[in-house]
């Protein structure tokens, strides 16, 4: 039963276009083709990948943020109080107003005093400077180093400059071993990413990042499958070619080095526009999705590619309009860049001026049940 449930799923039919099929892809007369036994090689790459991030953090992005001047602010700790931590362990880490003043009631505290326990038990909970710094400079360096081998690997194919020609003989396109070697480390990459998403730095935009994770692995795994690594390459250059200067825009965001982060981040604006919201959708989309269909009949596989792509497509959109407030925040008054996916820690300081509103207020009359209004809402952007 299960076998003939493979078969069915597996039909040439579905994956390739009428009068092509698996055995399409079969070796012969020395050419190689992608099998489907080789994605489990990135299994291995990915652990490699997590064990020389941590020691890379170690040696290198440590002592690098040391350099640069990367410090934390000593955090001050909430004092022990179990039934604080209850609530913010059980119920929310951000308390209503009412259930602030049934805490004050249960605990004998003040409000002030359980509104900045809160506050400094969300702060003992953000990820420090220091851990932002290691993360970015370990993607900054794989992004830097894949963009260039990409770069290598294409720089002497016709299909980098005629974009057509990626379905040229499709699919009987052999696999060269440089072509192998960016997949597979690419792809194991991004797994190792997904193996490490638990312990890296959490932003607001968590949930489209695990969409793009899932996204571009099922991307990168299906196009070895069916061969369709010529336009799989070219999309993995395109994704690499800003990633490196967005990371290196947060290191220097993070050293406090506000020119060079607002130049960089500039340049990473416009390198991700370009390549993400012209060349993708324009070039590499349209060659995908709609030059297919001069050559073969439509079929699911080419379907469930680009469907994969529109994906990932979506998710540019989103992110590039996420770039384009943050460039218009910072250009005219010059302020350092700072990542609207990420929470900014809050400070004692706007404690000082929630409880100055809240004094003004008290005087003016304006309280509720014998305390002044609290505005407890501190989801500021980083």
């Amino acid at each position: 039963m299960l076998s003939g449930l493979g078969e069915k799923i597996w039909a040439d039919w579905i994956w390739f276009p009428e009068g092509h099929g698996w055995a399409d892809l079969t070796d012969r007369d020395g050419q190689v083709f992608p099998k489907t036994q080789d994605l489990w090689v990135t299994l291995p790459i990915a652990l490699c990948f997590l064990v020389c991030r941590q020691i890379f953090e170690r040696t290198v992005a440590t002592p690098l943020a040391s350099l640069l001047g990367v410090s934390d602010k000593q955090r001050v700790r909430a004092p022990p109080n179990p039934t604080l931590e209850s609530f913010f362990c059980s119920t929310s880490k951000n308390p209503t107003q009412s259930s602030i003043e049934s805490l004050s009631k249960q605990t004998g505290c003040s409000v002030r005093q359980v509104q900045r326990w809160f506050r400094r038990r969300r702060n003992q909970d953000r990820p420090s400077k220091l851990k932002k710094f290691r993360e970015a400079c370990w993607r900054f360096t794989f992004y830097l180093l894949a963009f260039f081998a990409g770069l290598a690997v294409l720089v002497d194919k016709p299909w980098l400059y005629d974009m057509k020609q990626m379905w040229d003989g499709f699919p009987k396109m052999p696999l060269l071993p440089s072509q192998y070697w960016y997949y597979m480390i690419e792809l194991g990459f991004y797994v190792s990413l997904l193996f490490s998403v638990a312990s890296d730095v959490k932003r607001k935009d968590f949930k489209e990042q695990i969409i793009h994770h899932v996204a571009t692995i099922s991307l990168i795994s299906f196009s070895w499958l069916v061969n369709y690594i010529r336009a799989g390459t070219l999309i993995m250059l395109v994704h690499d070619s800003s990633d490196y200067l967005m990371e290196s825009a947060k290191m220097f965001n993070y050293a406090g080095w506000r020119k060079s982060c607002n130049f960089i981040f500039t340049m990473f604006a416009a390198v991700f526009i370009i390549t993400r919201l012209v060349i993708l959708p324009f070039w590499i989309i349209y060659t995908t999705w709609v030059y297919p269909l001069t050559l073969y009949p439509p079929f699911l596989g080419f379907y469930f590619f680009n469907g994969l792509m529109l994906v990932l497509q979506a998710l540019h959109i989103f992110w590039a309009v996420l770039i384009v407030r943050m460039v218009i925040k910072f250009l005219p008054g010059n302020d350092i860049v700072e990542d609207e996916r990420s929470d900014r820690e809050e400070t004692e300081s706007e404690d000082e001026d929630v409880g100055r509103e809240q004094r003004g207020k008290f005087k003016n009359g304006h309280v509720q049940n014998g305390h002044a209004p609290l505005n407890n809402n501190h989801s500021k952007a980083d």
